[in-house]
């Protein structure tokens, strides 16, 4: 179970600053190799999801999503200083709820 979490994270900072460092090059005027490098993080994400050990591709990805949503919050805070407020946070708990239920309920 840590090492999903681990992954789950090494992959979310990949594709939240591949994001990031794309969008500075492009909405922000920024050099390109912002953005060069931000496809290489983008393309890592991909390769980083891959060593998830759930044998689903649909459900490890769905679950992502939530996790995403949980990093996409963390990133805003702590690089754009955007405060989450209550509901970020209640919408986030439900996220990481849902992916708990996804990836480890009993299946038959």
């Amino acid at each position: 179970m840590l090492l999903s979490i681990l992954i789950f994270l090494l992959a979310g900072i990949a594709e939240i600053g591949g994001g990031y460092l794309i969008w500075m090059w492009l909405r922000d005027g920024r050099p390109g190799y912002l953005g060069f490098l931000g496809g290489i993080a983008l393309v890592m994400y991909g390769v980083i999801a891959t060593f998830q050990t759930f044998p689903s591709f649909g459900r490890v990805y769905a679950a992502y999503g939530g996790v995403f949503i949980v990093l996409s919050i963390l990133w805003g805070w702590f690089i754009d200083k955007e405060t989450p407020d209550m509901y970020d946070w209640i919408g986030a708990g439900l996220c990481i709820a849902g992916v708990a239920v996804m990836l480890w309920a009993p299946r038959h």
